[in-house]
């Protein structure tokens, strides 16, 4: 019988930084545009959903850590923004396509439910990612 391994310290590590980024992000924004649902960032006329400035936050973190391998503060840092910018995308991801994307539609239960289960089931990939990596794959 094989003897069960964990998975490597880093690899549980990086999906804690992750995870913990991307939900600490939506959390803030969800708490923050409750409290203020017309507060919207407007550049030159047109109103920039966190969606878009979210997928920034993963070009921004996701080359660095596609190009470079180890650990250094610099990569922890890529990938908290990368988390970051991913938990903006997956929050908006829903309701911009079942709602008409108004400040009052963000706050329905659709976009609430919808961000909870586009977050949940990258939570479960990056799981199960660590859950292959302990097996050795």
């Amino acid at each position: 019988m094989e003897r069960f391994r964990t998975p490597p310290p880093l690899a549980r590590r990086n999906a804690v930084l992750l995870l913990a980024a991307m939900l600490g992000t939506v959390l803030v924004l969800r708490v923050n545009l409750h409290l203020a649902p017309d507060s919207d960032l407007d550049v030159a006329g047109y109103n920039v959903h966190h969606l878009f400035t979210g997928l920034l936050l993963i070009v921004a973190g996701g080359i660095p850590l596609a190009v470079f391998r180890g650990s250094t503060r610099r990569l922890d840092l890529a990938l908290v923004s990368f988390g970051a910018g991913l938990g903006m995308a997956l929050d908006e991801w829903v309701y911009l396509i079942a709602t008409d994307g108004s400040n009052a539609s963000y706050l329905l239960p659709v976009s609430l439910w919808g961000a909870a289960a586009a977050l949940g089931l990258t939570g479960l990939y990056t799981a199960v990612l660590v859950a292959t990596r302990r097996r050795g794959g």
